[in-house]
């Protein structure tokens, strides 16, 4: 059986009116995700809630992204449900982003368990290309062993971000995390103090979108 965790990533966030809350979780539970679960190359999926407001993000796990041009998908996208237009045309806070994954880091032995860690830290910023090469570097040598030596930090995974809506990212990182406590430990405090990422924190392009969420229901997986 294949890993549930993909080469390529589908990171997309909607948010409910309160009035449909409910049938939006029955929806995305029932038919949204489990559709996406039966077209090949989809691998498994993750809800998670946001812990700063009523938005819902699902993290699909791809084989990579030339599956969203399958024939299988299109169809899923060009022929949806009565019940999937009318909820997609009602939900606010939509975001939407395609990504490859370019690093990973996990604990030793490498264990998929941390893809359904508690806590999702998503972290995304727009590097110009000059400054790509000195960034990469800096996430993989220092920033990411840095946050590991935290026991609450599970796995780190970059990704390159292909397309997507609202903010026009280039890099994505995903920190898998046994506990909100680990945003507070010493280690994390650490590793944002050294000089190299002082330096790279004096360009502009510097600012990040940090945004937390929770896991949200089990793990959906592909069809046999």
């Amino acid at each position: 059986m294949q890993g549930l965790r993909g080469g390529s990533i589908l990171f997309s966030e909607m948010a409910p009116g309160a009035s449909f809350a409910d049938e939006f979780e029955r929806w995305y539970d029932e038919e949204h995700i489990p559709i996406r679960m039966r077209c090949p190359g989809f691998r498994s999926a993750q809800r998670y809630s946001r812990t700063d407001g009523a938005g819902y993000l699902a993290v699909y796990e791809m084989d990579n992204l030339g599956v969203l041009a399958s024939d299988d998908y299109k169809v899923i996208k060009e022929q949806p449900s009565d019940r999937t237009a009318w909820m997609l045309s009602h939900v606010t806070g939509f975001t939407r982003y395609l990504a490859n994954e370019t690093f990973c880091r996990d604990r030793t032995p490498p264990a998929e368990a941390a893809l359904d860690a508690p806590l999702l830290y998503a972290v995304s910023f727009n590097v110009p290309p000059e400054g790509r090469a000195e960034f990469d570097a800096w996430y993989e040598t220092e920033h990411i062993p840095m946050l590991m030596e935290c026991p609450d930090w599970l796995m780190v995974r970059r990704l390159q971000v292909v397309d997507g809506v609202p903010a026009p990212y280039s890099h994505m990182a995903l920190h898998y995390l046994a506990s909100e406590a680990a945003l507070a430990s010493p280690e994390r405090d650490r590793a944002r103090k050294t000089p190299w990422r002082n330096r790279l924190a004096e360009h502009d392009w510097f600012k990040a979108s940090y945004v937390t969420f929770n896991r949200h229901g089990p793990r959906q997986t592909a069809s046999e």
